[in-house]
């Protein structure tokens, strides 16, 4: 089991960097965890990804609100179905800013991108990933 209940935090990233773990504070708006029953929506959470050993992790912390599921829409959430896909047009339902996002991340051009997207169904960790 791990310990670090005392431990000094400077420490703590001292030996994360030694093992290859990057910690990542990221700034988001809205968190939204689709079940069969609910979707748990986290409108002011703390995002943390980490990665280690080519794994992304992330650590949710905030209260969640309880909504009844949408997990049968296939297509997204019914806001996105009436204001259309606002990130930019796309071949195969995936947002230009993705599209620039994993090509950024993995140092590929936007049609290979594109490609590692289409391959995972609009997946940006797993596009990265595969490109890696």
């Amino acid at each position: 089991m791990f310990g670090g209940g005392g431990m000094n935090p400077r420490k703590m990233q001292q030996m994360m960097e030694q093992m290859g773990i990057d910690v990542t504070e990221l700034d988001v708006e809205e968190v939204v965890i689709k079940t069969s029953e609910e979707d748990l929506v986290f409108s002011d959470a703390q995002v943390t990804r980490m990665d280690a050993q080519g794994q992304q992790t992330y650590q949710v912390v905030g209260e969640p609100e309880s909504r009844e599921s949408t997990a049968g829409d296939s297509t997204g959430s019914a806001a996105e179905l009436e204001s259309g896909d606002e990130s930019g047009g796309s071949d195969a339902g995936i947002p230009d800013d993705d599209v620039e996002l994993v090509a950024q991340r993995a140092g590929v051009g936007s049609e290979t991108a594109r490609e590692a997207l289409e391959a995972t169904d609009g997946d940006l960790a797993a596009a990265i990933a595969r490109l890696e």
